[in-house]
């Protein structure tokens, strides 16, 4: 999904668009990686994904999670 360059969108298409993101963003996909998929920047993704409500998660994704083989540790 491909968004023309310099193109502002506004009203319902751009709550619709913010809705989508946040969605995909929920299921686990990077900000960035939503970015570069609708051809825009790291900024304006995330700030739609404000503007949907969306709780942002931290950088390095969660930690609390990782084993130590996943972190590196022989």
């Amino acid at each position: 999904m491909q968004i023309k360059p310099r193109v502002r969108i506004v009203g319902a298409e751009r709550h619709q668009l913010a809705q989508h993101l946040a969605g995909r963003y929920q299921a686990g996909e990077s900000v960035r990686g939503l970015a570069e998929s609708i051809g825009r920047s790291y900024g304006f993704v995330h700030t739609l994904l404000e503007e949907a409500g969306v709780e942002l998660r931290r950088r390095g994704g969660d930690r609390r999670n990782r084993s130590a083989a996943t972190r590196g540790a022989a």
